[in-house]
């Protein structure tokens, strides 16, 4: 082979390599370039091509501005090509559109992965509100703002949620975002921690999310647990909203846990002393106190004769006179006089009277019996009936 043979073979060898080092480009293809030099104008971006990228200002800033304030020379962009020769040799490209693609395929990765990411609520439309992810508009139901019931939206104008995307569909450009999904799976994350970590006897604070006839429900963190009508207080309780309110913040004691069936028992009579335990410093038998009639039964009516602690007078107990029933005499309510007659502390039961309650007054017997003609006194004529009555 002849040297000038060679010195051709190597000139075709050094274009093939100068050819294949060079890209070839598509129209609607994102590639990565560095800024070489910029104007008030446009940006000329270096993108490994025989010639320049030129990206216009129109296509190089979202809004007003001057290109030098958001670009410097030497940065890293990704462009998209908009025309492989603008006219004048170069290629014509978009940084705006290769964002808008970008954040595309950005958030199509977010709905696969189903990652969590912020956006701050832009405005409020019918059924929802509006969430603006670089350019893009992203739609957030009313139903899945929140995890909480929301009456007013209005409230969510400017506030950073952390949402991730239940719907998404590029061609439609449709994205619906949803709060909710994410509250709730942290939500029941903390469940979880807090099965695991509550214990029986424990003291908790809690908050009353609701009320039944039978109880009230209360919130310690993340676990609703029921606190039973006979466990809000010592004292008889006929509905819970007589003690609590919704929203009422309240000290609970651990009852009971049950992991598997995910029930709760807890008590708030049990933060505080039980009322019989003073008992007997405060009563003693044949003491008089006044008690108000908490409930009537067949057989008698009881009383409280201080918070949490109820005595029973028995239906021959309550006069004198012979009551088919208590309510011929008494009605709940009622602010009445008893004599207790027993105290059994181990049991917690109280006899009491109101008929022995009542003040008795002394017969005169004078008019029956001269004293000093007898010689005989009227306490030893009426010594047993003077002692019923003392």
């Amino acid at each position: 082979m002849t040297t000038e043979n060679m010195n051709d073979m190597s000139m075709k060898e050094f274009m093939d390599q100068v050819d294949a080092s060079m890209r070839k480009l598509h129209r609607g293809e994102i590639v990565k370039g560095t800024i070489i030099s910029l104007n008030e104008n446009e940006l000329m971006v270096n993108i490994g091509y025989i010639t320049d990228g030129i990206i216009p200002k129109s296509e190089a800033l979202e809004g007003e501005g001057e290109i030098k304030d958001y670009f410097k020379i030497g940065e890293e962009i990704y462009a998209y090509i908009l025309d492989i020769n603008d006219g004048e040799g170069n290629v014509l490209l978009s940084k705006k559109k290769a964002d808008r693609v970008k954040v595309w395929d950005d958030l199509e990765s977010f709905y696969k992965n189903q990652e969590v990411f912020e956006v701050t609520v832009n405005e409020i439309v019918k059924g929802g509100a509006i969430a603006r992810i670089k350019g893009l508009r992203a739609f957030i139901p009313a139903s899945q703002i929140s995890l909480s019931f929301v009456k007013d939206l209005n409230g969510f104008v400017g506030k950073t949620l952390n949402v991730k995307i239940i719907e998404f569909d590029s061609k439609k450009e449709k994205i619906v975002l949803s709060a909710k999904e994410v509250e709730k799976k942290i939500a029941e994350e903390r469940k979880a921690q807090l099965w695991n970590s509550v214990q029986k006897g424990e003291i908790r604070s809690g908050v009353v999310k609701k009320l039944a006839k039978f109880g009230a429900f209360v919130d310690i963190g993340g676990l609703e647990g029921l606190v039973h009508v006979s466990e809000l207080s010592w004292g008889r309780v006929k509905d819970p909203s007589q003690v609590l309110s919704v929203g009422d913040n309240v000290k609970v004691y651990v009852l009971d846990v049950d992991k598997e069936k995910e029930r709760l028992s807890l008590s708030i009579k049990d933060i505080t002393n039980d009322p019989w335990e003073e008992v007997s410093v405060k009563f003693k038998i044949n003491d008089v106190v006044e008690g108000t009639v908490v409930k009537l039964a067949s057989f008698g009516a009881f009383v409280e004769i201080t918070d949490g602690v109820e005595g029973l007078v028995h239906l021959s107990e309550i006069c004198e006179e012979n009551i088919a029933k208590p309510s011929d005499k008494l009605k709940v309510g009622d602010k009445v006089k008893v004599r207790i007659l027993s105290l059994n502390l181990e049991e917690k039961r109280i006899s009491l009277s109101i008929k022995e309650a009542i003040d008795k007054p002394v017969e005169d017997f004078s008019a029956f019996l001269d004293e000093e003609e007898s010689g005989v006194s009227l306490g030893e004529l009426f010594k047993d009936k003077l002692k019923d009555l003392m």
